[in-house]
């Protein structure tokens, strides 16, 4: 009897061994995978955006670091990207992040101006292989999906009344101005746009920020562990996260079509 539990606690000991094992493993396998998807979206913007040159001088090689040189390039992507817009009759979003601004715009002129008070922009856009980068940035970004705190068009059923005895001035309070305002808009070319509001003191808008990022990152996380358990570096997506006023952040979201146009500078 003795040696039949002993023998048990050992199978049940060996067992608990090899899933920690294999745990570690899938863990450390995940994590190497995880690293290598930063490098792996750079080298695909560089091969569908990267300027080709036949001409390998030392002088052109000095012209692509110089750092004016480099403003103007930026400068120009863009102007480029803000033409391709003004063409279009569509509202659309301007971030420029050098002067610290969002703006909305429609046929080449601002109609809304919104101060950034915060960012975080992904080493890819901000320190490598620059003018793959600006070519990117040469035209729009496309929004392809948006998560969001609040309802993009906000809808209000109200019963009709019978006759003018019964009619009843809307009284209802607008409930969406202390709503918490955080979206993120994803974009055709990988890159990842989060807005959140500035205001962030009230115990109820942290909850609801930390709500949203959890159940976007379970998303992201889980598409991730996907395309591991296939042998596939998972996705990277450039970011920039940025903080507006909760009623300019508002305005931007309900203002931009659903798969509006978002042009960046940087």
């Amino acid at each position: 009897m003795e040696t039949e539990v002993t023998n048990r606690k050992s199978r049940r000991k060996i067992t608990f061994i090899i899933l920690i094992s294999v745990i570690s493993a899938f863990i450390i396998y995940y994590s190497l995978m995880s690293m290598k998807s930063p490098a792996q979206k750079l080298e695909e913007i560089k091969n569908e955006f990267e300027t080709k040159t036949t001409d390998k001088s030392n002088i052109n090689q000095r012209i692509l670091k110089d750092s004016a040189y480099l403003k103007l390039l930026k400068e120009k992507a863009f102007l480029q990207s803000r033409i391709v817009l003004a063409e279009t009759d569509s509202i659309y979003l301007s971030i420029n992040l050098t002067d610290s601004t969002a703006n909305i715009g429609i046929y080449g002129v601002v109609v809304h101006r919104a101060k950034i008070s915060k960012m975080q922009i992904s080493k890819i856009l901000m320190k490598r292989n620059e003018s793959a980068i600006l070519s990117m940035l040469a035209t729009p970004l496309t929004i392809s999906l948006a998560f969001a705190t609040i309802k993009k068009e906000p809808v209000m059923i109200q019963m009709a009344p019978k006759d003018t005895s019964e009619y009843k001035p809307d009284i209802m309070p607008d409930t969406t101005i202390t709503e918490p305002v955080n979206y993120i808009l994803e974009t055709d070319k990988g890159v990842r746009i989060y807005i959140y509001q500035e205001e962030n003191t009230k115990i109820d808008d942290k909850i609801s920020q930390f709500k949203f990022d959890l159940n976007y990152r379970i998303k992201d996380t889980w598409s991730a562990l996907k395309r591991v358990s296939i042998f596939k570096i998972p996705e990277y997506h450039p970011f920039i996260k940025i903080r507006l006023p909760r009623t300019d952040a508002k305005i931007i979201y309900r203002a931009i079509p659903k798969n509006g146009q978002i042009a960046v500078f940087r």
